[in-house]
C-alpha cells in the first residue's frame, strides 16, 4: 500500500507548543527542530492530537479523491454508515441522509450495526465456549492497536474476531457481489488505518466531518423537513446492532444471547481507564469468566474525534429512540468472522544506562532531585523525556524548567556583572530582581539584605528607595523617566525608568556618577578661580594704566602750556 498515515502534520503550522505530545496517550509523537510530527508505527490513531492542537497542525489524511475515483470505476459501491450518524447530522432523518448520499453516487447505504449483529452472534457463540477468564473485545481498533502496542502481554485475551466494520464489509460483498466497493462511514480516524489493513472488505475509510464536507461542496446538505419515503437502508434495517457506538452497547446486545451464560459483561471506555482496568487484571486474574468491551473514547464512539461531543447525548436518546430490541438476536449469522490478532513487534534493545544519564545531564538533571517531574515537556517523568531524547523522539530543548532555570542563571550573571545598579519590580512595586550594586547605592541597610537574600524577590521597593512614586508614574503612563542628577544622600545618580511590561512589571538602572560629578564641580571651582584671578589681574593693570595715562597727560599738559607761555611773549 502506498497511503500516508492518517495523521499528519502540517509542519509550517506546528509553533513548537507540544500539546499535542502532553496529550497523546502512547507518545507516539516525534519532536525535531521544534515540531512535532507523528510517529505511524507507534501511533493508535486515537485523535487526540488532531483534537487538541491550538495551531490546527494536526490534520486527518482526506480521502474524497479515492472514494470519487472508486464511485467512477466501480458500479456498486456501497456505504457502511457508523449508527453515530444520528449525532453527527442531529435532527436529519435516515433517509434524508440516504437521499444525499445517493445522489453523491452510492448504489445505497447499508447499516453498520448489520456487521455489529454479526460480531454479537460470533462473540456470544465464543464466550459460550471459551475456557478463558479474561475475554476482550475487538469492535474499537484503537483499544486493539492500544493493546497489542503498549500491553502486549493481553493481547491473548482479545477476542480473534472481526470489528462490525469489516463484519458488515464482509457481509456487503457476500450480498452484493465479491466486485461490491464499500466505504465506511463513522467517526473514528482509526478506522481509515484499519481499512487499509484490510482492503479485501473496506475500500476506504471516511470521517463524518469528510461527509459534511463532501456534501456541502456538492450543495446536498440534507435538512430535517426533507422527506423520502422510498429510501431506506439495504438490505434491510439494523436493529440492536445500533447499539454499539454507546459505552455499554455492545454488553446489551450480548445479553440477548447469554441470558444464561455465567460470564461477567463489564465495560470501560476511555483509553486511561482500560489501562487501569488491566493493569489491575494482571495483578488480580478474575475468578470468573468476565467479557470486557473496551472502547477507547469517553462515552464511546459517540465521544469519537471526528463527532460533536455537544450532540453525543442528543445522539445516544436518538438511537435508543430508533433501536428495535427483538426478543432473540437478530440479523444473519454463519459468516466466518475470525481475525487474526497481530502481534506487537519485538521489544527494542535496552538503554544504554551511560546514554541516559548523558541525556538527563543534557537537561539540568544530575541527581533525584533535580527531576521535577513537572510534565511540561510531554512525558510523565523527566526519566521518560530522557529516554525520548536518546531515541531521538525528543529535543534537550523541549525541557521547559531547565531553559528557564538557564536564563535565570544567564539573566542572573549579567545583573551581576553590570557596573550599574539594576532593579526589576512587578505592579505593586515588589522587587522580582536586582543586583548587588542596586543594593549598595541605597544604603547599608539595604545591602545587608540583599546579601541576607539575593536578588531580594518580593521585598518592597517603596520602602527601599527614597522616590518609588517616579515608578508607579512609569507604571501607570508608560512614559519612560530619565534624569542625569539626581542627589541622593551624598550620592549623585543618573537614574533610567522604564516599562518591560505595560501596567505590568517596571525596570530601572541607576549609575553613580557622584565622583565624575565631583571632578567636575572641582574643575568648575578652579576654573572660576582662575577667571577671577585674571579678572583681577586685568582691572589692575587696567587702573595702573589708567594712573599712569592721567599722569602721563597731566604731564604733557603742563608741557604743552609751558611751551604755548613761550610763544606768546614778544622778543
Amino acid at each position: 500500500m502506498n497511503k500516508t498515515f492518517p495523521v499528519y502534520t502540517v509542519e509550517t503550522e506546528c509553533q513548537d507548543c507540544y500539546k499535542c505530545l502532553r496529550q497523546c496517550p502512547v507518545k507516539a509523537i516525534k519532536v525535531e527542530k521544534g515540531r512535532a510530527a507523528v510517529i505511524a508505527g507507534a501511533c493508535i490513531a486515537c485523535g487526540r492530537c488532531v483534537e487538541v492542537c491550538p495551531a490546527h497542525a494536526k490534520h486527518i489524511r482526506d480521502d474524497l479523491g479515492r472514494v470519487k475515483y472508486l464511485l467512477d470505476r466501480l458500479d456498486n459501491v456501497f456505504v457502511s454508515l457508523a449508527p453515530s450518524y444520528a449525532a453527527a447530522f442531529p435532527g436529519v432523518p435516515a433517509a434524508a441522509l440516504i437521499h444525499a448520499l445517493k445522489k453523491l453516487g452510492f448504489a445505497g447505504v447499508s447499516e453498520t450495526a448489520l456487521g455489529a449483529e454479526l460480531v454479537n452472534h460470533a462473540v456470544a457463540d465464543r464466550l459460550r465456549t471459551a475456557g478463558r477468564k479474561l475475554n476482550l473485545s475487538t469492535a474499537c481498533p484503537v483499544a486493539v492497536d492500544y493493546i497489542c502496542k503498549y500491553i502486549p502481554e493481553m493481547a491473548d485475551a482479545l477476542t480473534p474476531t472481526l470489528s462490525p466494520m469489516l463484519a458488515h464489509g464482509k457481509f456487503l460483498r457476500e450480498t452484493f457481489g465479491e466486485k461490491t466497493g464499500v466505504v465506511f462511514i463513522g467517526p473514528c480516524i482509526a478506522k481509515k488505518c484499519e481499512a487499509d489493513e484490510h482492503e479485501e472488505l473496506i475500500d476506504v475509510a471516511l470521517t463524518f466531518e469528510d461527509l459534511q464536507r463532501w456534501l456541502s461542496e456538492a450543495g446536498l446538505l440534507p435538512g430535517g423537513a426533507d422527506v423520502f419515503p422510498d429510501e431506506a437502508f439495504v438490505p434491510y434495517a439494523a436493529k440492536e446492532g445500533a447499539l454499539y457506538p454507546m459505552a455499554g452497547g455492545m454488553n446489551e446486545t450480548l445479553r440477548l444471547s447469554l441470558k444464561d451464560n455465567p460470564a461477567r459483561l463489564l465495560s470501560v471506555a476511555g483509553l486511561r481507564n482500560i489501562r487501569h482496568a488491566l493493569n489491575g487484571f494482571k495483578t488480580m486474574p478474575p475468578a470468573e469468566p468476565v467479557f470486557l468491551e473496551l472502547l477507547a473514547c469517553d462515552g464511546g464512539c459517540l465521544g469519537g474525534p471526528c463527532v460533536s461531543k455537544e450532540m453525543a447525548l442528543n445522539g445516544e436518546l436518538e438511537i435508543r429512540r430508533r433501536t428495535v430490541f427483538p426478543d432473540v438476536p437478530s440479523g444473519p449469522a454463519g459468516l466466518n468472522l475470525r481475525m487474526t490478532i497481530h502481534r506487537p513487534a519485538p521489544e527494542p534493545e535496552p538503554i544504554d544506562p551511560r546514554r541516559l544519564t548523558e541525556a538527563l545531564a543534557s537537561i539540568g538533571k544530575h541527581s533525584a532531585a533535580d527531576e521535577l517531574n513537572c510534565g511540561g515537556c510531554g512525558y510523565e517523568t523527566c526519566c521518560a523525556f530522557a529516554l525520548a531524547v536518546v531515541a531521538g523522539c525528543a529535543e534537550p530543548a523541549m525541557c521547559l524548567s531547565n531553559l528557564r532555570k538557564r536564563a535565570q542563571k544567564k539573566a542572573n550573571a549579567l545583573l551581576r556583572c553590570m557596573p550599574s545598579g539594576v532593579v526589576i519590580a512587578d505592579a505593586a512595586l515588589r522587587i522580582v530582581e536586582c543586583n548587588e550594586n542596586f543594593a549598595r547605592l541605597f544604603g547599608e541597610e539595604l545591602l545587608l539584605t540583599y546579601q541576607a537574600k539575593p536578588g531580594m524577590e518580593g521585598a518592597r521597593l517603596d520602602r527601599s528607595i527614597p522616590f518609588p512614586e517616579i515608578f508607579r508614574r512609569v507604571l501607570e503612563t508608560g512614559e519612560e523617566y530619565d534624569c542625569d542628577m539626581m542627589r541622593v544622600g551624598n550620592r549623585i545618580l543618573n537614574i533610567h525608568i522604564f516599562v518591560i511590561e505595560q501596567g505590568e512589571t517596571v525596570g530601572g538602572i541607576f549609575f553613580d556618577v557622584t565622583s565624575s560629578e565631583l571632578r567636575r564641580e572641582h574643575i568648575a571651582s578652579r576654573a572660576r578661580e582662575v577667571i577671577n584671578k585674571n579678572l583681577a589681574t586685568v582691572q589692575e593693570v587696567a587702573f595702573k594704566l589708567g594712573e599712569h595715562m592721567a599722569d602721563t597727560e597731566i604731564l604733557l599738559r603742563s608741557i604743552a602750556d609751558d611751551y604755548a607761555g613761550e610763544e606768546g611773549v614778544e622778543p
